[in-house]
C-alpha cells in the first residue's frame, strides 16, 4: 500500500528529502503561495505547527506557482517571505506543480483520495489541506478556504493523533 512516506522531494534549499522523514507523526500538507488573497493562512499555519508539534505534528509547505501566478519567486525569495513575514519553522519543499501532466508524484497519490470532507480530485487553488496520519494515509481534505483556526480541521489533527 503507497503512502506519504512512500516519497521524496527536495527542500527550498535542494536537499533531498525523504517523506519517511515524517513517518510517526501527523502532518499537513498544504501547496502554498506568497501573492495570494489567502496568504495569511501561513499564520495560522505556523500557530498549528507550534501547538501540536511536541505531540508529533508537523506542517509541511510546498510552494506552488499553478494558480494565478501567485508564487513567483525562486527559492530564496519564498524563504525570506516566510520569514520575514510569518517567521515559518515548519518545513518548507521546493516549488513543485500540484495539477496536471508534471504533477509532483506525491500530490499525484495526495490527489486520489477520497477522504472528506472535500474528496477527491485537482487540487482548487492555493492553501488546499490534505491530513495525513501517522502511517502516511491521509485522513481529511480541507477546501482552500478552510482556515487553520477551523474547528472541523483542528478536530481532524486531533483525532489523527489521537
Amino acid at each position: 500500500m503507497t503512502s506519504l512516506h512512500d516519497f521524496s522531494t527536495l527542500s527550498l534549499s535542494g536537499e533531498s528529502v525523504s517523506l519517511a522523514d515524517f513517518s510517526g507523526k501527523v502532518t499537513l500538507v498544504v501547496n502554498v503561495a506568497s501573492a495570494c488573497g489567502l496568504t495569511p493562512h501561513y499564520a495560522g499555519l505556523e500557530a498549528l505547527h507550534q501547538r501540536f508539534a511536541p505531540a508529533g505534528f508537523s506542517v509541511i509547505g510546498f510552494p506552488c506557482n499553478q494558480f494565478g501566478g501567485q508564487e513567483p519567486g525562486d527559492a530564496e525569495a519564498i524563504a525570506t517571505f516566510c520569514s520575514t513575514e510569518y517567521n515559518v519553522t515548519f518545513p518548507m519543499m521546493a516549488k513543485i506543480e500540484v495539477n496536471g501532466e508534471r504533477r509532483h508524484p506525491a500530490y499525484a497519490w495526495l490527489c486520489d483520495a477520497s477522504e472528506g470532507p472535500e474528496g477527491p480530485g485537482d487540487v482548487r487553488w492555493n492553501f488546499t489541506k490534505f491530513v495525513v496520519g501517522r502511517d502516511g494515509q491521509v485522513v481529511a481534505r480541507f477546501a482552500p478556504t478552510t482556515t487553520p483556526e477551523d474547528p472541523a480541521l483542528i478536530a481532524a489533527i486531533e483525532r489523527a493523533l489521537g
